[in-house]
């Protein structure tokens, strides 16, 4: 489904992304974990095209996205929920939803019936301004937004930062089902690790711009999680 080959990303004149390569089949769960400071957040913009590549190459589905837009890879497929939600506060969720679909569906009343379903916390809401909801209320209406878009792949970066723990748990229930029943692949990046253990089947840890570490999630040992991701 993606697949990343030896992708090198920078910063201005500064290395961040050093010779990363991935493959996320269609319908797994990846978790990207590591310290602060490693590369996640560059890895996914990069994946999204908001950072360019340096070397290497993208591909979703066979075919190479490296040098494709943004507003391309969404075409494609691709969804990004970026760090800190950046939903428009202005706007009504309703108003916000429809941001995510406009070009990708041309019946955005089925669209938004479809994805509503995913987010109880927001059916009562849709007319209410996005700045005035709750931090969980505000992660899920950035996950329904992308979602708008119909997307093979779903990147979200840091989905429970700053939520408490009753709403990383429904969050973590409305990505199940959103793999299993709109079969969605998922690519994680997380801090919370007791989180991304229960969500993710796979796992890949960061180091320095690099991939140190991979495998099935159940797999993941303790020695590693000390060596790697213990501060």
């Amino acid at each position: 489904m993606l697949n990343v080959h030896d992708i090198y990303v920078n910063y201005g004149k500064s290395r961040v992304i050093n010779g990363i390569s991935i493959n996320v089949h269609e319908g797994k769960k990846l978790a990207i974990l590591g310290r602060n400071g490693v590369g996640k957040t560059t890895l996914l913009k990069a994946l999204m095209g908001v950072l360019p590549l340096e070397k290497g190459s993208i591909l979703l589905a066979d075919k190479d996205i490296s040098k494709d837009t943004p507003h391309l890879r969404s075409q494609h497929g691709l969804a990004y929920v970026p760090q800190g939600r950046e939903i428009i506060p202005d706007l009504t969720v309703e108003e916000n939803l429809d941001l995510g679909g406009y070009a990708h569906t041309k019946d955005l009343a089925a669209q938004k019936r479809k994805v509503i379903d995913f987010f109880p916390a927001l059916t009562d809401h849709l007319q209410r301004k996005g700045g005035v909801l709750s931090g969980g209320q505000q992660q899920q209406l950035a996950i329904a937004r992308a979602l708008m878009s119909s997307p093979k792949i779903l990147l979200l970066d840091e989905p429970t930062e700053g939520i408490q723990p009753n709403i990383v748990a429904e969050i973590s229930r409305i990505l199940d089902r959103i793999g299993n029943e709109m079969h969605v692949t998922l690519v994680i990046v997380e801090q919370n690790l007791k989180f991304a253990r229960k969500i993710a089947d796979q796992y890949a840890i960061m180091q320095k711009g690099k991939i140190v570490s991979e495998g099935a999630m159940a797999d993941l040992q303790d020695g590693t999680i000390r060596k790697y991701l213990a501060v």
